[in-house]
């Protein structure tokens, strides 16, 4: 579809669906479709825009450029915003079109969807449930099919708990990585910007557009490791709960299911004491940093309670009379429980979690809505407090609702949680390889390496680059100006030099794609005579590949004829010589 054919279909299903609590701001159809004329013309033109009329709605937390950004609350902001966030102004960028601003529980505080002036945003399929909040308004658009991607944020869950229950899939990265410029702020050291799509691809997309610093913009971000991960290795070891407190018979049969699919997909799976995770999470509002509430917005509250939702404005009011001792206390007792947890999780790659407990209904949040919120982030609020990252995506029904289960990962392994998601629900152990993972294409330094021989994806010496986090891309092949040929080493290896067009052929083998510092820690490990140089692929390209000391190949066997490693050892000479 064309820009302008998605901005019509989004407006015509706006009013189709006549859900006019999910915005606070629609823009009108003339300013859209014509930021939509812009991008076809672009796209027309030769423009490279990886998210060309793709729709989206921000939360009004985020700035828009000519909107208020209110919060929430009407009286927070009157005057409209100049200039985009830096995370809205990318997806322009990109080529997506912005219909306007969501609704949210007030100030992002709360995981219900029913906290606002602007009404309830009631769930996508069950008006009489929740939407889940306090993304309330951007993932109900999703779920109902009007934007293909929407901006949330997440500071104890708001960016997963209304993906579970609209069944849609919400991207929470590793805090910092995503710039908070431009959002209102809930609890600075905890406050993420992420994003909904009803499938993952688009997700990764916007997340690659949306994440990474600018410099020369002084826009702000929080590098990834050196050492991230780009990808799950091919049999990862994934922690589950061993007990699921809040969860019903049915919704512990479905995280039963996914766990089964993980399995089914190659994974290892270790059950592990939740404990000091659930610990944590109960922190955030029943400790002493629930004070970095007020630090936000206290002062607006205080001064504007007539204007505030009476429970928002209770828990910021009360967070903040917090002691400076008991915040600087419970820091103390964060880091220890930060240290348990991660001791419990060991060497698992990754979490696998009930998103949320249960879907209430809109009448059960009004009869207990401090307790059916605190349920609701059982598993969601520890997530930023011990700095890891999720994806939280759709697993099935049970008792009539939406089922979810998300992916948690230490902080820098977001391409390993999106991983394995996507085994999770799309069947697959092997990663998308079309394209880099969001870390890549947001500025985590990576590097393609060709491999001929013992490095092979079903070769002893593969896990070399597995633990190291690489990422295997596919099969390649080599321009025709080299000779392979099996070396005189322990295991035994290929070595490929290359010769010219003159006696080159063409060689196969693989490209992986390793994070640059860890292909520097892997290359110090190399043993003689293997080297790494540039190795021309028969696209023209060049890439970091596999070599050896032409000595070493000399002295070897000429196997070019069988034309990449494999082929040789299924033709038996290998075992015939040794």
């Amino acid at each position: 579809m064309t820009a302008v054919e998605r901005v019509r279909a989004a407006y015509a299903t706006i009013e189709a669906v006549a859900r006019p609590e999910v915005w606070i701001f629609l823009r009108p159809f003339a300013d859209a479709l014509t930021d939509a004329e812009a991008v076809d013309s672009a796209v027309a033109a030769g423009a490279d825009l990886p998210l060309a009329g793709l729709t989206v709605a921000v939360k009004n937390n985020v700035d828009v450029a000519g909107l208020p950004t209110t919060a929430g609350c009407p009286g927070y902001a009157t005057d409209p915003a100049e200039v985009d966030a830096p995370v809205v102004a990318r997806l322009r960028a990109s080529g997506a079109v912005v219909l306007g601003a969501t609704n949210l529980d007030q100030f992002a505080t709360g995981l219900v969807g029913t906290r606002s002036p602007h009404g309830a945003v009631r769930d996508a399929r069950r008006p009489g449930h929740i939407s889940g909040g306090s993304s309330s308004g951007s993932a109900v658009a999703v779920a109902l099919g009007i934007a293909d991607l929407a901006i949330g944020t997440d500071t104890a869950g708001s960016g997963r708990v209304p993906a579970a229950l609209q069944g849609i899939v919400g991207i929470k990265p590793t805090y910092g990585v995503v710039p908070t410029d431009g959002v209102v702020p809930a609890c600075r050291s905890y406050d993420c910007v992420t994003v909904f799509a009803r499938d993952l691809d688009t997700a990764d997309a916007a997340m690659g557009v949306m994440a990474g610093a600018d410099p020369s913009a002084g826009v702000r971000a929080r590098p990834f490791p050196p050492d991230a991960p780009l990808a799950a290795p091919a049999v990862p070891l994934v922690g589950v709960p061993r007990d699921l407190p809040g969860l019903s018979p049915a919704w512990r049969q479905a995280f039963g299911e996914a766990r089964s699919r993980l399995e089914g997909q190659g994974a290892a799976v270790r059950e592990i004491d939740m404990r000091a995770f659930l610990e944590a999470a109960r922190l955030l509002y029943d400790g002493g940093l629930v004070a970095e509430r007020h630090e936000a917005v206290g002062d607006f509250v205080d001064t504007h309670r007539d204007e505030v939702d009476p429970t928002v404005g209770a828990i910021i009011a009360a967070a903040g009379t917090v002691p400076a001792t008991r915040l600087l206390r419970d820091r103390v007792r964060l880091a220890e429980l930060t240290a348990a947890a991660m001791a419990e999780l060991g060497d698992c790659d990754a979490l696998l979690i009930p998103t949320t407990t249960d879907h209430p209904t809109i009448a059960e949040v009004e009869a207990e809505p401090i307790a059916v919120n605190s349920r609701l982030g059982t598993y969601t609020n520890f997530c930023n407090l011990l700095d890891m990252c999720a994806v939280a995506v759709p697993s099935g029904a049970a008792d009539g609702a939406q089922f979810g289960v998300s992916i948690v990962a230490r902080a820098g392994a977001d391409a390993v949680a999106l991983d394995l998601a996507r085994r999770v629900t799309s069947g697959s152990s092997d990663p998308v390889v079309s394209q880099a993972p969001w870390p890549v294409r947001a500025g985590l330094s990576a590097t393609p390496l060709l491999v001929v021989g013992a490095h092979l994806r079903d070769q002893p010496l593969a896990w070399q680059l597995e633990e190291r986090g690489a990422r295997w891309l596919g099969p390649a092949v080599t321009a025709p100006l080299y000779r392979l040929a099996r070396l005189h080493t322990t295991p035994a290896k290929p070595g490929l030099v290359r010769v010219g067009a003159e006696s080159g052929t063409a060689i196969g083998g693989e490209l992986w794609l390793v994070g640059t510092a860890m292909l520097g820690d892997f290359l110090a490990a190399l043993p003689s005579p293997m080297m790494l140089g540039r190795v021309t692929l028969s696209d023209g390209t060049e890439v970091v590949g596999f070599g050896c000391a032409l000595d070493a190949w000399q002295s070897g066997e000429d196997i070019s004829s069988y034309g990449d490693w494999r082929n040789y050892l299924g033709s038996g000479q290998l075992s015939e010589r040794v």
